[in-house]
C-alpha cells in the first residue's frame, strides 16, 4: 500500500497526522491499520463522546459487556475496563511506530472522567491510574485546560506520565498550560526521571472558536462584522503556535531542560471538522499546516485533505502579526473574546459530561437486559 500523497505532504512539513476516534471494530477489522498504511496516520485521540458513540453502535461490545456484568462489575468498572481495553489494543498496533519515533508519535490518548474536570487531587489520582490500567508507554492521558487542571498536569508530568492536555480555547490559556508542563519537568528532573521518555501536547481547540464567534459575529451584524466570520478560529491557533515558539524554540528557558533531555510540548489541533458548509471542508488542517505540529482529523476530514487538500508548506510561521490584526478587528466589531473563551471552555466540559453520562446510562441498561436474559 501507498500513502496518499496530500497526507503524505502534510507529514514532510511537520504534522503529525493522528485520527480523532477510536472503535473496537475499527482495531478488529484492520482498518485502523488501513488508515496508518494509506493517510499517514501516527496517532489517536479519544474523548468521552467518541467512546459513548463506539459504545452505542453495533454489537462489538456485546460479549465483554456480558461476561463483566455477570461478574458484578459496576457500571464504572465496566467502562473504564471496555475503554481501557481498546486503547492498550490500540497503543499495541502503534508501538512500531512509537518505537521509530522514539515516542514522539505512535501515541493513543484516553481522558480522565469528565466530572473531574474541577478536582485537582482527583484528576491527579485517576490520570495515575489509568496510566497504570493501560501500562502502555504510548499512551496519553488526557486533562482539561481548566484552572484545576493545570496544577493537575504539572503534577502528572512530575510522575512521569505523558499528557494530552484538551480542551484549550485561548492563547492566554496555552500560555498556562505551557508553564504548567515546563514546572512538571523541572519536578520530574528533581526526582530523577527520564525526561526523554516523557511527552505531551496542547489540545488547541479550533473550529469551536469560529463557530461560537460567527454567531455573535452575525448577531452584531454591521458589513465588518459579516466579513470577519470563518477568520477567527484559525487567527487564534496562529497566536497560539507564535506562543509555542516563543517558549520552546531555539535560545528560550527551555534549553536547559531540553538539554536534559525533555521534549517539547507540541500544539494539536484539535476540533478541526469544519462546522459551516460555506468554508473549505480543509481549512482546519491546509491553513494549519507547521513544522512540531499535530492535526487531529475526524475520518471525514482525513478523507476530505486526502481528496482535495492541497498542501503548500509552512503556513503558520510568521503570520503572528496578520492573526492579531484579524483579533483586533473581532474585538473591535464588538465580540467581547474573554466571554467566548470561557463560554468554549465550560460548554466543552458539560458537553464531555453530557456524553460521559449517556455513556453510564446506556451501558446501564445494557447490563440490566444482560442480567434479566441470564
Amino acid at each position: 500500500m501507498t500513502q496518499n500523497p496530500n497526507l503524505a505532504e502534510l507529514s514532510s512539513v511537520g504534522v503529525s497526522v493522528w485520527l480523532d476516534d477510536l472503535s473496537r471494530e475499527r482495531i478488529q477489522s484492520g482498518n485502523l491499520t488501513e488508515l496508518i498504511e494509506t493517510r499517514s496516520v501516527v496517532g489517536v485521540t479519544t474523548n468521552p463522546t467518541i467512546f459513548q458513540g463506539a459504545l452505542s453502535n453495533g454489537d462489538s461490545y456485546d460479549g465483554e459487556v456480558q461476561e463483566l456484568a455477570s461478574r458484578g462489575a459496576s457500571v464504572e468498572e465496566l467502562i473504564r475496563t471496555i475503554t481501557t481495553d481498546d486503547v492498550r489494543s490500540a497503543c499495541d498496533v502503534f508501538a512500531p511506530i512509537y518505537e521509530a519515533t522514539n515516542g514522539r508519535d505512535g501515541r493513543v490518548s484516553i481522558e480522565v472522567d469528565p466530572f473531574l474536570a474541577f478536582d485537582t487531587d482527583k484528576t491527579v489520582a485517576q490520570a495515575i491510574e489509568l496510566w497504570k490500567i493501560v501500562d502502555r508507554p504510548n499512551v496519553l492521558i488526557k486533562i482539561p485546560a481548566t484552572l484545576p487542571g493545570l496544577p493537575a498536569i504539572t503534577q502528572a508530568i512530575g510522575e512521569g506520565i505523558s499528557v494530552n492536555v484538551t480542551l484549550i480555547f485561548s492563547v492566554e490559556r496555552h500560555r498556562a498550560v505551557m508553564e504548567a508542563y515546563l514546572e512538571g519537568l523541572k519536578i520530574a528532573k528533581e526526582a530523577g526521571r527520564d525526561l526523554s521518555k516523557i511527552h505531551s501536547v496542547a489540545s488547541f481547540f479550533v473550529s469551536r472558536v469560529d463557530s461560537e464567534i460567527d454567531k455573535r459575529l452575525e448577531a452584531i451584524g454591521t458589513d465588518e462584522a459579516l466579513g470577519l466570520r470563518g477568520k477567527a478560529g484559525i487567527a487564534n491557533a496562529v497566536l497560539a503556535y507564535a506562543a509555542y515558539q516563543e517558549n520552546f524554540e531555539p535560545g528560550t528557558a527551555f534549553a536547559d531542560l531540553e538539554a536534559a533531555g525533555a521534549n517539547r510540548q507540541r500544539p494539536l489541533w484539535a476540533s478541526t471538522g469544519v462546522k459551516n458548509p460555506e468554508y473549505s471542508d480543509v481549512m482546519y488542517v491546509t491553513e494549519l499546516a507547521a513544522p512540531n505540529t499535530v492535526n487531529t482529523m475526524p475520518e471525514k476530514t482525513l478523507q476530505a485533505v486526502a481528496d482535495h487538500g492541497e498542501i503548500h508548506g509552512d503556513a503558520v510561521t510568521g503570520q503572528s502579526g496578520a492573526a492579531q490584526q484579524i483579533f483586533d478587528q473581532v474585538s473591535g466589531a464588538g465580540v467581547d473574546l474573554n466571554d467566548v473563551f470561557g463560554v468554549l471552555e465550560s460548554e466543552g466540559v458539560d458537553k464531555f459530561m453530557k456524553s460521559w453520562q449517556e455513556l453510564l446510562d446506556a451501558t446501564a441498561e445494557t447490563m440490566k437486559a444482560a442480567a434479566d436474559a441470564n
